[in-house]
C-alpha cells in the first residue's frame, strides 16, 4: 500500500515537471521550480559541450566496427516518432538483401539483478553479452525485459536481429561475430559517441522542433540546436504538409547543405489487443472509428498528437487519460480505465501500440481495447522511403565503395 502510494505521489511530481518544462504550469511555484530547473540546465549544457568536445579533438575515440552503421535520433527527449523510422528503415535494408541488426539501449527495460551481474563477474573473465530481444527467427524477450521499443521492433522486423546494451560497441561486435551482421542500425544513437555512424539520420517533430529552446531538464534539448550540423540528413516529422519556413530557415543556418525528407505518421488500422498481431484477424479499418464513442489513453511523450489521429479520424473522444511516457500499467490501473469508460458510455479503449506492449493482459476489460497502429510515409525530399533509403544507404560511387565497403552491395 505504501509503495503504491509512493508511486503515485512520483508519478504526479514527474507529470508537474512536464508540464512546467512545456509551458502547462503558469502558477509562482511553477515559475521558482523553472527558474531551479533553468540553472541546472546550463550545467547539462557545459557537460554535454564538454563531452562533444573531447569526442571531436581525439581525447575520447570512437571505436569503427568495419560495416555499415546508420545512426537515427534527435536533439530532443522523446516525441519524434523515432520507432516507427528504424522499423521502416531496417525493413528497407532487410529486403535489400543487408544483414540487418538494431541495437538499442533498452531505454526503461528491466536490468538484471545485482546478483547474476555479481556472479557473472565471478565466474568469467570477459563482460556479460548483451541481451538477445530477437535473432531475426524467434523473439525471446517480452516488453519489460527489453522494453518497449526493441520489443516491438523484434516482433514487426522477421529476419532483422535486436539486441539491447547499454554498450552499443560492444552489442554490434556482437551482432556481427554471432550473426554475421553487415548493417547496425543504432536506434536512439544520436547521442552514443563511442560508435561513430557513417549516415546519421536526425528527426526533427515539425510540431514542436526544439521545445522552449532550453537543455534539459528545463527544456526537451539533448544538445544545443547548433548541432543539427551533425547530421548527414534531417526527417522533418509528424508533418501536416505545409511547409514551416521559420524552421527550414533554422536549419539552413546551421547545416546549410541539409537534405530534408518530410514525412507523416500515418494511422493504418486498429488492432485489437487481446488477439495476436499478425493477421487480419482482430483488425478493424480507420473508417470503423468514425462515430463512435472511446476512451484513450496512452503513456507517451506526446498524447496530443495521438488523440488528434483519432479526433480526424471522426471518433468522439469521450474520455482520455495520460500518463508518463513508458508507464508501465498495473493491473489496478486498468481496472480504472475500464471503469472509466464504462462510465462515460464508450464503445471501446484505444491506446498506442507502444502502450499496448505495455498492457500484460487486456482480456479483463468489459469493453473490446484497440491500439492504433501508425507507419512512416514521406511526403517531401523522396518518391517514397525505399527511394530514400537506397539514395541514402546505397550510393552509386565509387567513393562510398571504397569508404564504406559493401554500402553498394556488392561483395566487399
Amino acid at each position: 500500500m505504501l509503495l503504491s502510494w509512493l508511486n503515485r505521489k512520483l508519478q504526479s511530481f514527474e507529470l508537474y515537471t512536464v508540464d512546467v518544462v512545456l509551458g502547462r504550469r503558469v502558477d509562482t511555484g511553477a515559475v521558482i521550480y523553472g527558474a531551479l530547473l533553468q540553472a541546472m540546465s546550463v550545467l547539462f549544457s557545459s557537460a554535454v559541450q564538454l563531452r562533444l568536445w573531447l569526442y571531436r579533438n581525439r581525447i575520447l575515440r570512437d571505436q569503427p566496427l568495419g560495416c555499415l552503421v546508420v545512426v537515427v535520433g534527435n536533439l530532443t527527449v522523446g516525441g519524434t516518432g523515432k520507432t516507427p523510422v528504424v522499423e521502416k528503415f531496417a525493413r528497407a535494408l532487410r529486403d535489400r538483401g543487408r544483414k540487418v541488426a538494431i541495437l538499442s539501449r533498452g531505454y526503461k527495460s528491466k536490468a538484471s539483478p545485482f546478483w547474476k551481474k555479481a556472479w557473472y563477474a565471478i565466474t568469467h573473465t570477459d563482460e556479460p553479452p548483451p541481451r538477445v530481444v530477437s535473432d531475426g527467427q524467434n523473439v525471446f524477450l517480452d516488453s519489460e525485459q527489453a522494453g518497449d521499443e526493441p520489443f516491438m521492433l523484434a516482433r514487426n522486423l522477421p529476419g532483422v536481429v535486436v539486441l539491447v546494451d547499454k554498450n552499443r560497441v560492444k552489442a554490434g561486435a556482437y551482432a556481427i561475430k554471432k550473426y554475421g551482421c553487415d548493417t547496425l542500425v543504432l536506434d536512439d544513437g544520436f547521442q552514443y559517441l563511442p560508435l561513430k555512424g557513417q549516415l546519421n539520420l536526425l528527426l526533427v517533430d515539425k510540431t514542436n522542433p526544439f521545445g522552449n529552446g532550453y537543455m534539459l531538464p528545463r527544456g526537451i534539448l539533448r544538445e544545443p540546436v547548433k548541432h543539427l550540423r551533425r547530421a548527414s540528413y534531417i526527417f522533418l516529422t509528424k508533418s501536416n504538409g505545409r511547409r514551416d519556413p521559420d524552421l527550414e530557415a533554422l536549419i539552413a543556418k546551421y547545416k546549410p547543405d541539409a537534405d530534408i525528407i518530410e514525412c507523416v505518421h500515418k494511422p493504418q488500422y486498429l488492432q485489437r489487443l487481446d488477439v495476436r498481431p499478425g493477421g487480419a484477424e482482430g483488425r478493424e479499418p480507420l473508417e470503423w472509428l468514425k462515430g463512435r464513442r472511446i476512451f484513450a489513453f496512452c503513456g507517451i511523450a506526446t498524447p496530443e498528437s495521438f488523440e488528434k489521429f483519432l479526433r480526424d479520424l471522426g471518433a468522439l473522444l469521450v474520455g482520455r487519460e495520460r500518463f508518463l511516457d513508458h508507464y508501465r500499467y498495473e493491473p489496478e490501473d486498468l481496472q480504472e480505465l475500464y471503469d472509466d469508460a464504462e462510465r462515460e458510455r464508450a464503445e471501446c479503449l484505444i491506446t498506442t501500440e507502444k502502450d499496448a506492449v505495455r498492457i500484460p493482459d487486456a482480456g479483463g476489460s468489459p469493453l473490446p481495447v484497440y491500439y492504433l497502429r501508425l507507419e512512416i510515409e514521406i511526403i517531401r525530399g523522396a518518391a517514397d522511403f525505399d527511394e530514400a533509403v537506397g539514395r541514402i544507404c546505397f550510393p552509386q560511387n565509387a567513393l562510398a565503395a571504397r569508404n564504406f565497403p559493401g554500402v553498394t552491395g556488392e561483395t566487399p
